[in-house]
């Protein structure tokens, strides 16, 4: 009995110890994922280097086979960069085959294809995004042109001096000691600009007619990263007009009339007129508002110290004025031929308040008297102006004389229409190819020669000698 007891007591001891021991056992743990612990670039870093190879450490070993240019890649947009993958340690590199872009967002990415030793893959494919650098100019600026042109001629004696840079420009290393101008050994005085890539040196006075000058723009002009010309760059130019009186406009006949046209001399009263008036080819009846008195060969007006002469009077009128307009457009495509302006462009066709020196005047557009202007000279000087467009003289602005210089010896060609304000005064010899229009009011020291008409309202007309 004792002995059963014993050995029933035995066997439910190895059951307890058996159940005990299994009770006891552990399973394998399941592998994680892995993860990445660091990244060159960080996340969203600027200023990245173009030449960088970029990098991912993971938290534990990779499978190399698994870490490839499939699960590595870098995009600059929709477009991948090409480059080679490797994987060192736990760290993978991707570097590009080709610097990158300066200043270009790029996305690199590790996908969840990346797989470590024990099988496990990235949870989630990891992305980050990053800018490259500003690009490093290292390049020397270079000059693209030059106004004038080296060995240019005939430039005008207002002319700006500019220089036309390929990049933009550090604009306080452009200034009057990196660009000058001289004529001679002597140097001009003047104001130094920058804008839009170019530098512009605008003498504080005119130019001399005829006279070489030298434009130098030295090394120390810069661009914006501090890189200064390669060599200084010096050009000459000479400029137009003579240093002699220029040579007065020849009227022939037409020196005869204080108002000589072709079309029409219109007229509402009362104007004084002083000087002969002539019409050809038009007849009598295209002069009016002047109360006309016939004689043979002329009339006359109690509004005009002088004759009134017609195309369509008696002998030798019709003769005397078709030489004088043939000579009016002679003289017209003398003035409106002179070449080597003095002056170009002048304050871009406003003239309004400039005190003006004798010489040639040339614009390509229209001119505007809109405020009081003087021209200044000696009694021999002769100012012409050459205009393409319209001449239009404001209201009550008047043209003075200064110096002693004479209304004979100035000469407006207008190709367009010469209109001159209510009360305003003009002094010189109209040339006009299309119109003369006086508004109420107006007075003129000269001639009005114009190819059609000659518009009057109550003026004061009075022909110089």
């Amino acid at each position: 009995m004792n002995f059963q007891k014993a050995l029933t007591a035995c066997f439910m001891l190895s059951i307890w110890t058996l159940t005990s021991c299994n009770n006891n056992k552990k399973e394998d743990p399941i592998p994680a994922h892995p993860t990445i612990s660091s990244n060159i670039p960080v996340q969203h870093a600027t200023g990245v280097a173009v030449n960088i190879a970029v990098q991912f450490t993971f938290s534990e070993a990779m499978d190399p086979a698994t870490i490839n240019s499939t699960t590595v890649t870098l995009n600059q947009g929709a477009t991948e960069v090409a480059g080679t993958v490797t994987l060192s340690n736990k760290t993978s590199s991707f570097t590009p085959s080709a610097n990158l872009a300066y200043n270009t967002l790029y996305t690199a990415t590790i996908s969840s294809g990346a797989k470590s030793l024990s099988g496990m893959a990235l949870e989630t494919p990891f992305v980050i995004s990053f800018n490259t650098e500003e690009s490093i100019d290292t390049t020397a600026p270079l000059i693209v042109s030059t106004d004038p042109l080296s060995n240019a001629v005939a430039v005008s004696r207002n002319k700006t001096v500019s220089i036309t840079f390929n990049e933009a420009m550090n604009a306080a290393s452009i200034n009057n000691t990196t660009f000058v101008l001289k004529q001679g050994t002597t140097p001009i005085v003047g104001t130094v600009d920058y804008s839009g890539a170019i530098a512009t040196f605008t003498s504080n006075t005119d130019l001399s007619a005829n006279k070489t000058y030298t434009a130098t723009i030295t090394t120390g002009a810069k661009d914006l990263s501090g890189n200064a010309l390669a060599n200084a760059t010096t050009w000459s130019f000479i400029t137009g007009g003579t240093s002699t009186v220029l040579a007065t406009v020849n009227l022939g006949g037409a020196s005869n009339y204080v108002i000589l046209a072709k079309t029409a001399i219109n007229n509402n009263p009362t104007s004084v007129i002083t000087g002969h008036l002539g019409l050809s080819p038009a007849a009598t009846s295209y002069i009016t508002g002047l109360s006309l008195v016939d004689f043979t060969g002329y009339a006359t007006s109690p509004q005009v110290t002088g004759n009134v002469y017609a195309a369509d009077m008696a002998d030798p009128t019709p003769t005397n004025l078709t030489v004088a307009v043939n000579n009016m457009i002679t003289a017209y495509n003398d003035a409106a031929g002179r070449p080597s302006p003095d002056f170009l462009e002048l304050a871009t066709g406003n003239i309004g308040g400039k005190t003006l020196e004798a010489g040639l005047y040339k614009w390509t557009g229209t001119v505007t008297i809109p405020a009081d202007l003087t021209l200044t000279g000696g009694a021999d000087d002769v100012w012409i102006f050459q205009i393409d467009g319209d001449l239009t003289q404001s209201a009550n602005v008047s043209v003075t004389l200064n110096g002693g210089a004479q209304a004979k010896n100035i000469f407006w060609q207008v190709a367009g229409e010469a209109t001159f304000g209510s009360t305003s005064h003009i002094e010189g010899n109209i040339l006009s190819m299309t119109g003369i229009t006086f508004l109420t009011g107006a007075s003129m020291n000269g001639r009005a020669l114009a190819q059609t008409a000659v518009i009057l309202d109550a003026n004061v007309i009075t022909k110089v000698d």
